[in-house]
């Protein structure tokens, strides 16, 4: 095949992203809308770039020397990115290649000025914009002049900025080719970048207009402040004209310069209202016609408008289908089940086909739309105050949505007759047998799936797990089993709420729940401090297992002396736990049955940091002072008017929620103890197809719906774009942030706390386990990564049940993402840690090492000098 090695911009058709690049493309597809003014110009395509890199001096040696850099060797890839690009830089442009630009360069204008621009095969992507990684030159005059910049461009590829980036996305460097754009310069009045989406707050129903004068470049280095203009419905909502000092203007012969504005121009703005909103239907043409919001940069010229580039917005938080026009709102699921990473297909699908509630998937998290409940006066209320209780945060973001007068249009309450919605279930005895029943019809359920599953493959597994999910609502829908939870929760929150009105005592439920019997949760923390006691008393075994890094250590310990029984308490640990691993919702994650060796670090800690026997020691200690607490809170009590009464009503509680806290963690361990069954017969059924030939890998499965996943076993066929499209978009996703409240308009609304009670500079939270504890902060975002200390306080973004055996070695607790009775709240109350929950950047505002004081009744942290 002949190499083309110059596209003009109007000759680029759909498709050509591998050789022009994605700027190149998108400048090619805006040059065919009608009546949109884009600079005239053209391609030096990709194949070009391979040519030079062919023909540079040991640039494959200097490649594989970067690939196999350490990522966080920043100095190494300094080093090495300048001496690739000085090796680019000083290869000639071939005579064949340069014969070409120069003709191009006659059909346009030899003695011109042009724009020199980067357009990267990874650039401007729905995944990954790349935006300022690559370099862009203005002005440049002549052709030996826009030659010498295209070898710039090529180069560029390998700033140091642009490796990081590529690293951070998973991007291999071989796989990347750069095509450089050389358009006719445009010599603006004014120049800046358009939005079609609010880049702040994601609601694509407002524009967002930055500009100023002279070149865009003055905005985009930062040189001056741009005027912003706030665009709906045709209408500017919102502006601030700022004081531009400095503009960017071209030098005639090449190059720009900065020049200082004159003083009566500089708070003069420098679009219209009327250009700003024609702009801004501009940018809604340009956004239909690549099907996303986009980020436009634009040149104002005698009053036209003409755009020099276009590219996706790609930090903006993906919108749940909704297949209607109305208006609908969010509530994050990850922050109640305290997993807000992104999942992956099978992970989402698994989750919603065996939920009680219809969900929505968007930019791999799962969402509920509440519209219908907040639009009743009576079901929002109680979804309010249910909220409120779990998250003020999201309380307080729904409260936001429903103040915007129309966005949430009233219906009328319910006629009377039932219970309201989202009532409490009807009460239940105080009585651990009903406990005991309930966790004995959960062992059963799945007992039998196991019995029942072992048998099936094919299409025949599919259709049978349907079925299994029928019974796994059933479960988890049984009436019995609501009540209990509630019961539970409601005790709590009475306590706490007449507790501060009689004694004036804050969170009085936290110490009395301290040990409560029969949370499996914090039993598994325990259970792994009786493992540490095993192993501890043979040196050999520990120092084996510092030195482990995969997870075939199990069979090795048996070499060791004490190594037999080292592996046999390991092994009856994850025989009891072994479904369980951090982000347990999303079925894809590997379980600690399958990756072991995510535990040895929690051992290690623990042989390091108790002496034989904490286990018990701790429980029955919090047992002790759970004691003590009622006592004195029933004693207090009786001394008030009407003691007596009020006492019996607080003894009554304390005695419910001491029967029923713990089981408030059976149902997750119910649910994810079911999906370790599923998992392990859906693997199989993978590996069958990976033997077929049909898969490249077992994994794959997990980037295809439960749905598609039951297709590809029934036809054998898989459609491998499909997987590798929902790889990228997964890698995507991981770098965003889930919101907790979001809207069809695509607007993230995260809440914000409506409290002056703490110090200045203190980071606010939510108060979920009473007292105050200083100490030294421990940043953990990995659990496999932890290396804690007694005395610690671990900060981390969230914590599931996974989580609790970190509990047991810790001084206090914070995290960006948590409620009253989310897991790690209840147990850190068992657990009797200060704990505050829901502050916002917890893990980026405290730098780990950092000595904290948190206030777990008071809900706020202070980070000490």
């Amino acid at each position: 095949m002949t190499e083309q090695y110059v596209l003009d911009l109007r000759e680029v058709g759909e498709g050509q992203t591998g050789a022009v690049g994605g700027k190149g493309a998108n400048l090619g597809r805006l040059s065919r809308i009608a009546d949109l003014h884009v600079p005239a110009g053209f391609c030096v395509t990709t194949d070009a770039f391979r040519r030079i890199m062919a023909e540079t001096p040991a640039i494959d040696d200097l490649l594989e020397e970067l690939s196999g850099l350490a990522p966080e060797d920043q100095e190494a890839t300094r080093t090495l990115s300048a001496r690739i690009r000085r090796a680019i830089e000083d290869t000639p442009v071939p005579g064949d290649i340069a014969a070409r630009i120069r003709r191009a360069l006659v059909r346009h204008g030899e003695q011109a000025a042009y724009a020199v621009r980067s357009s990267a095969t990874a650039e401007d992507l729905p995944t990954a914009s790349f935006a300022g990684q690559q370099d862009t030159y203005l002005n440049v005059v002549g052709p030996t002049a826009v030659l010498r910049h295209v070898s710039r461009c090529w180069a560029s590829l390998f700033t140091e900025r642009a490796v990081t980036y590529r690293r951070r996305n998973g991007i291999d460097h071989r796989t990347v080719h750069m095509a450089v754009v050389v358009q006719l310069m445009v010599f603006p009045q004014a120049a800046g970048i358009l939005f079609t989406a609010d880049p702040v707050t994601g609601n694509r129903s407002v524009a967002t207009v930055d500009a100023g004068f002279g070149l865009g470049e003055a905005l985009v280095s930062g040189l001056v402040n741009p005027d912003v203009f706030k665009v709906r419905d045709d209408e500017v909502v919102a502006e601030a004209i700022a004081a531009k000092r400095l503009a960017v203007h071209a030098v005639p012969g090449g190059g720009t310069r900065e020049a200082a504005i004159d003083g009566r121009r500089q708070e003069q703005p420098a679009l219209t209202h009327a250009q700003v909103v024609r702009l801004v239907r501009l940018g809604r043409r340009i956004e239909a016609c690549f099907g996303r919001p986009q980020d436009i940069e634009w040149c104002l010229v005698d009053d036209g408008f003409q755009i020099v580039q276009s590219r996706p917005i790609t930090t903006l938080f993906p919108v749940p289908e909704a297949g209607d026009q109305e208006n609908h709102v969010y509530v994050s699921v990850g922050h109640q089940q305290m997993m807000t990473d992104a999942m992956k297909a099978l992970g989402l699908s698994m989750w919603k086909l065996t939920a009680m509630v219809r969900m929505h998937d968007a930019g791999g998290r799962l969402f509920v739309d509440v519209t219908g409940r907040l639009a009743s006066p009576a079901s929002r209320a109680g979804l309010l105050d249910l909220v409120g209780r779990s998250d003020p945060l999201t309380r307080d973001a729904l409260e936001t949505v429903l103040d915007r007068e129309g966005f949430v249009p009233p219906l009328p309450d319910a006629a009377p007759g039932g219970p309201p919605a989202g009532a409490a279930p009807a009460p239940v005895e105080t009585d651990p047998a009903v406990v005991t029943e309930l966790i004995e019809r959960s062992r059963k359920s799945v007992a039998a799936l196991e019995r029942d599953i072992r048998a099936r493959t094919g299409p025949e597994l599919f259709d049978f797990l349907l079925e299994a999910f029928e019974e796994h609502r059933r479960v988890l829908g049984d009436p019995l089993n609501i009540q209990v939870v509630m019961a539970g929760m409601e005790a709590t929150w009475w306590l706490n709420d007449k507790l501060y009105e009689w004694l004036g005592e804050k969170n009085a439920a936290d110490t009395l729940t301290l040990s409560a019997p029969g949370n499996v949760t914090s039993e598994m923390g325990l259970a792994l401090l009786d493992v540490a006691d095993v192993i501890r008393p043979h040196a050999e075994v520990v120092a084996f297992l510092r030195s482990v890094e995969d997870d075939g250590f199990l069979d090795e310990l048996v070499k060791f002396p004490g190594g037999s029984g080292a592996r046999d308490a390991i092994e009856d640990y994850l025989d009891r736990y072994g479904m369980r691993c951090v982000g347990e919702i999303d079925i894809t994650r590997p379980r600690w049955r399958e990756h072991p060796s995510a535990l040895v670090p929690v051992i290690l800690d623990n042989v390091r940091n108790f002496e034989p026997g904490a286990a018990e020691r701790r429980f029955e200690q919090g047992r002790l002072e759970a004691r003590k607490k009622e006592q004195d809170v029933l004693t207090r009590l009786r001394a008030l008017p009407d003691g007596e009464r009020k006492a019996d009503e607080a003894k009554r509680m304390i005695d419910r929620v001491r029967t029923f806290i713990g089981y408030r963690e059976y149902p997750k361990y119910g649910i994810v103890s079911r999906y370790f069954v599923y998992k392990r017969a859906l693997l199989e059924e993978a590996g069958r197809l990976v033997r077929a030939g049909v898969l490249a890998e077992r994994e794959d499965v997990f980037h295809l719906t439960f749905q598609e996943f039951h297709d590809v076993v029934r036809s054998n066929q898989v459609d491998h774009g499909l997987i590798q499209q929902r790889k990228d978009a997964f890698r995507s996703y991981q770098a965003l942030t889930a919101p907790r409240v979001l809207t069809s308009e695509g607007e993230c609304v995260n809440g914000a706390y409506r409290r002056d009670d703490a110090p200045a500079g203190a980071l606010i939270g939510l108060p979920v386990s009473a007292g105050a504890v200083e100490g030294r902060a421990r940043v953990v975002l990995d659990i496999a990564e932890a290396d804690l200390e007694a005395g610690d306080i671990l900060v981390t973004a969230y914590t599931d049940p996974s989580w609790s055996p970190l509990f047991v070695g810790i001084a206090g607790l914070v995290t960006e993402v948590g409620g009253l009775m989310t897991h790690g709240a209840v147990i850190a109350r068992e657990y009797g840690l200060p704990t505050v929950v829901g502050v916002e950047r917890a893990t980026r505002l405290i730098r780990d090492g950092q000595r904290i004081r948190v206030h777990g009744t008071d809900g706020y942290v202070e980070i000490l000098s």
